[in-house]
Formats: C-alpha cells, sequence, structure tokens
C-alpha cells in the first residue's frame, strides 16, 4: 500500500507541528514542499523514501516528537526510511525511525512474505512479475530459482500452481532465514529445497533437472547464464532472464544476452523468446525479463 501528499494528512499534521514550533508561513512552506511525496505502508510500518527529510532544513525540527507524530497521521506503530540496496548479496539498508523491531510481513496476492526490513530488500514494484511467475508454471514442472532471496518467486510459484518441486538458490543469510519462515508460513515447505551459497557451486547437483530456471539478478544475472544452461534439461526448457535495456532499445538487452547464451552452450537453441518489461528503474532505463525457451540441437 502507498500513500501520496496531496491534501494527506501526513501533511496536515506537518504543517500543524511546524505552526506548534513558531516557523512562519513562508518557512513552513517551504518545508511542506519537502515532505514525502510517496510511501509504503504494509503490517503496522511505514517506510518512507530514502531522500525523506534529510536536507538540512529540518535538522532543527525534528525529534522524537516528531516521528511520532509522523507514525500518528500514517496510523502506524513503526517508521522506516529506505536506504540503499548494497553489495553482490543485495542487502537492505533501511533505518527505523521508529520501534526497534524491524520484522514485518507483506500481504500480496494470498502470499506472506516475512522479513527484516533493515537486512532483506523487497521491490514492491515487481508485483505483477511475482504474479506472472505462479501463473505460468505448469503441472509437474521442476523450477531452479539462482536468486531467490526471501522468495520473491519461489512463493508464488507453489503456492499458486502446482509445481513439482523448486531448487531456491540464495547466499544471503538474512533472507534464507526469511524464506525458511515463509515456506513454512505458506505452507509450502515440502515442494522446495533450498541451497545456501554461491549457486555455481550448490547447484551442482542439478545438471538437466530444470523445466524453467529464474535468473531474478540486476543489474544483470549474466555470471551465472552458464548455470541456468546446465540447470535446465536436454530437452531443453525456459528462461527467465532479468535485466536492464535503454527505455527505447529494448533489442539490445535481447540480442546481446541470447548471444552470450548460444556462445555459452551450442547443445542448445532458442526457439522463442518474449520481453516482459517490469517497471522503469531509472530515467531512459527499464527493468525487463527476458524469457527464452530452449530446445536441444
Amino acid at each position: 500500500m502507498s500513500g501520496e501528499k496531496n491534501n494527506s494528512p501526513i501533511q496536515k499534521n506537518i504543517g500543524f507541528f511546524l505552526e506548534s514550533a513558531g516557523r512562519n508561513g513562508e518557512e513552513i512552506a517551504e518545508l511542506l514542499d519537502d515532505i514525502p511525496r510517496r510511501w509504503e505502508k504494509f503490517d503496522d510500518i511505514a517506510i518512507i523514501p530514502n531522500s525523506s527529510f534529510k536536507n538540512e532544513h529540518w535538522e532543527p525540527i525534528i525529534n522524537e516528537d516528531f516521528w511520532k507524530m509522523i507514525c500518528e497521521s500514517l496510523k502506524v506503530n513503526r517508521l522506516a526510511r529506505l536506504g540503499e540496496i548494497i553489495g553482490v548479496k543485495r542487502e537492505s539498508t533501511v533505518e527505523m525511525l521508529v520501534g526497534d523491531n524491524d520484522w514485518a510481513i507483506r500481504k500480496e496476492n494470498g502470499i506472506k512474505y516475512g522479513y527484516n526490513v533493515t537486512k532483506c530488500m523487497f521491490s514492491s514494484g515487481n508485483i505483477n512479475e511475482r504474479k506472472r511467475m505462479g501463473e505460468i508454471v505448469k503441472e509437474n514442472e521442476i523450477i531452479v530459482d539462482l536468486f531467490c532471496g526471501i522468495g520473491y518467486y519461489t512463493l508464488p510459484i507453489l503456492v499458486k500452481s502446482n509445481v513439482k518441486h523448486v531448487y531456491s538458490c540464495e547466499w544471503n543469510i538474512n533472507a534464507i532465514e526469511a524464506l525458511e519462515f515463509n515456506l513454512k508460513n505458506n505452507d509450502v515447505q515440502s515442494r522446495c529445497t533450498i541451497l545456501e551459497g554461491d549457486n555455481r557451486e550448490t547447484t551442482e547437483i542439478l545438471e538437466n533437472i530444470a523445466d524453467r530456471v529464474l535468473l531474478g539478478l540486476l543489474p544483470s544475472a549474466e555470471k551465472s547464464f552458464g548455470v541456468a544452461l546446465k540447470c535446465i534439461k536436454k530437452e531443453g526448457g525456459v528462461l527467465h532472464i532479468h535485466g536492464l535495456a535503454p527505455s527505447k532499445n529494448h533489442e539490445i538487452f535481447v540480442t546481446d544476452t541470447i548471444d552470450k547464451l548460444h556462445n555459452i552452450d551450442q547443445k542448445y537453441k532458442s526457439i522463442s523468446y518474449e520481453v516482459n518489461k517490469i517497471k522503469s528503474y531509472a530515467p531512459h532505463w527499464d527493468h525487463l525479463v527476458l524469457d527464452v525457451t530452449f530446445e536441444e540441437t
């Protein structure tokens, strides 16, 4: 769930707060123009954008009462501020502003995702792709999810399809702990095996086993293209490859990706592909998923 600034309780209550702090009309107008325009709200927590209330003109105003007022405005008990996603393990740097407990549960499309918001990432903008993954998997398929995180795509597949088994690869221990909880909390643990560590090493036991392989890593999952091709069955399968492309030239991502796959393993040929736009990632750049279907040559 998200909110917007215009005529919102957060805008009104900050205005009252600034008036009570003795700020004049001009200062109040300037400060109100700098409040968050959007936020996420789920469970009993709200998460505001990374840039929120960081300008120096907020420094003499912000105190514990200020943050509590934001919570009251948004009708939540806890408040956090987004940080950057850092490192190869895609770790979160969300900052808790009100409350010490960083565990929260998101409910989406009938699925419960529990995780520590300060330790694991979650992209609400990928909701349609998570839903799609739960819809396209066919009965009795075997799936390998090379970058499963807390179960972003693993869980929809398990909950929404009659998949035979999912092998979920992850090396961030915080994400693994959340995934273990989520599998049990959604009652799908019997059809999932977690492989902890670098998927270039842990998937040695998965050669020629998968009907589909998910490569959900940004900006690129290229280092695991070879792993994915080893995992799909000898007769072929489908790769779901996430990546970035210029907004006006998606074809460059498609061509480059398929060429790299063919150069890695000549025993497969691509027979079809489909490009799915997930969302705008940055100015003039899109987050895409390329579905490539392979068969043995």
